[in-house]
């Protein structure tokens, strides 16, 4: 029986799903999946340091919320696991507290798990080759918009990725040469009123 094809997003919109999906280890999990295509409980040990009954706990705990799914193995005993969807979205809910806590909390650690990402690529760097230290990096960019006009530019940079997610799901499209690249998009206001 073939499998569906990989989604190119899933939505988490329950407190509980936004909750579980905050741990650190789970996190690795989808991103290791995404990045790798699908794995055992052994095999994601291994790479993620580690041990096979926790990874096994925590991938049927993201089962429960639609993060990841059994995927076909290559005999009866083995047992991969694959992400469901190239990208996790959350919405906001302002008007729930339950739900504003669980997505702030979700995005404190996902935010963490970003900035721990950047420290361990600043100890790298030097061991990157030129062509890729020119085009990594830190960089922000002071933008004087409307919350229209940023929904409009968040929107124009989906569109720029469209075009490589396809890779991530396929690692057959992946050119030689390339590289997982995480471009990280925090977008935050610097003051808390709005200029007329």
């Amino acid at each position: 029986m073939p499998q569906e094809e990989i989604k190119p997003v899933v939505s988490l919109a329950d407190p509980v799903a936004l909750r579980a999906y905050a741990h650190p280890l789970r996190l690795a999990l989808v991103g290791l999946l995404r990045r790798e295509g699908p794995l055992t409980a052994t095999q994601a040990a291994a790479r993620l340091s580690d041990n096979v009954p926790n990874c096994s706990f925590h991938l049927r705990q993201l089962a429960k919320y639609g993060l990841v799914e059994r995927a076909e193995g290559a005999d009866a005993r083995e047992k991969p696991w694959r992400a469901t969807a190239l990208v996790t979205q959350w919405g906001h809910a302002a008007g729930d507290p339950e739900m504003r806590a669980a997505v702030d909390h979700l995005d404190s650690v996902v935010t963490a798990r970003y900035f721990e990402r950047a420290r361990h690529w600043l100890a790298e760097r030097d061991s990157l080759p030129e062509k890729w230290r020119r085009h990594t990096g830190p960089g922000d960019t002071l933008l004087f918009v409307t919350a229209e006009e940023l929904q409009e530019v968040q929107q124009a940079l989906e569109k720029v990725f469209e075009k490589y997610l396809p890779r991530v799901a396929d690692p057959a499209l992946r050119p030689k040469g390339s590289r997982a690249v995480n471009l990280i998009q925090i977008a935050i206001t610097l003051d808390g009123e709005e200029k007329p």
